[in-house]
């Protein structure tokens, strides 16, 4: 994977990423938005698929973004700001089954707004569980942002947690549905948040993304 990326990507990605972040707010409706006044990217994913320790993972910070072992626990957009260039957006996590059904389709309501609405956001990061790959609830996002028109990238997570021979078939797989979705970047990233293989990568495909320099 490194290889998609300079030396100087790289070095401007953890620069990018060692300065200061911090929380903004949380937007439990729209009229909470922040003013889309710089680029945001975002990141989604099925509950307890390790969003909040990919944020951690990414600014090198421990508790920036809070984690849980309760799926469902972020319900709302968590927004934090990266220096005054960027805005990292915590996206809710979907496909739990103890939240009401009813909340969940107010959630996603308010997500397909959001990602139609927001012309600011740069990309959507679809976090998969590598230990499992695309599952039907994921293939059915990757639908929604495909309808909204709006670019984005899959990350496998939990790389660490599997054989290198199971990984590469979820690679392999997960490229193949790639193909389908036409919103779909067609480069994937492969992280652990545990080990921090590929946050190097990702912090610099961010970089390049909002054109830091």
């Amino acid at each position: 994977m490194a290889e998609r990326y300079t030396e100087e990507e790289l070095t401007k990605g953890k620069e990018l990423f060692s300065q200061d972040c911090s929380f903004v707010l949380g937007v439990a409706s729209l009229s909470q938005l922040p003013a889309d006044d710089r680029e945001e990217i975002a990141f989604a994913g099925r509950s307890n698929v390790g969003k909040s320790s990919l944020v951690n993972a990414l600014t090198g910070r421990k508790t920036l973004a809070k984690t849980s072992n309760t799926p469902g626990r972020t319900q709302q957009l968590n927004y934090f700001m990266l220096t005054d260039k960027l805005y990292l957006v915590d996206m809710p996590g979907y496909g739990f089954a103890q939240a009401p059904e009813a909340l969940v389709k107010k959630w996603q309501k308010m997500l397909f707004a959001y990602l139609q609405g927001r012309v600011n956001l740069k990309r959507v990061f679809l976090l998969i569980d590598s230990r499992h790959g695309i599952k039907k609830v994921d293939a059915e996002i990757m639908d929604m942002l495909d309808k909204a028109a709006v670019n984005y990238q899959i990350v496998l997570t939990k790389a660490d947690k599997i054989s290198a021979a199971e990984l590469e078939k979820i690679v392999s797989a997960t490229a193949e549905t790639i193909k389908e979705h036409p919103a779909a970047h067609i480069d994937l990233l492969i992280t652990s948040s545990e080990k921090k293989q590929g946050i190097d990568e990702l912090r610099a495909e961010i970089a390049k993304l909002i054109n830091y320099v």
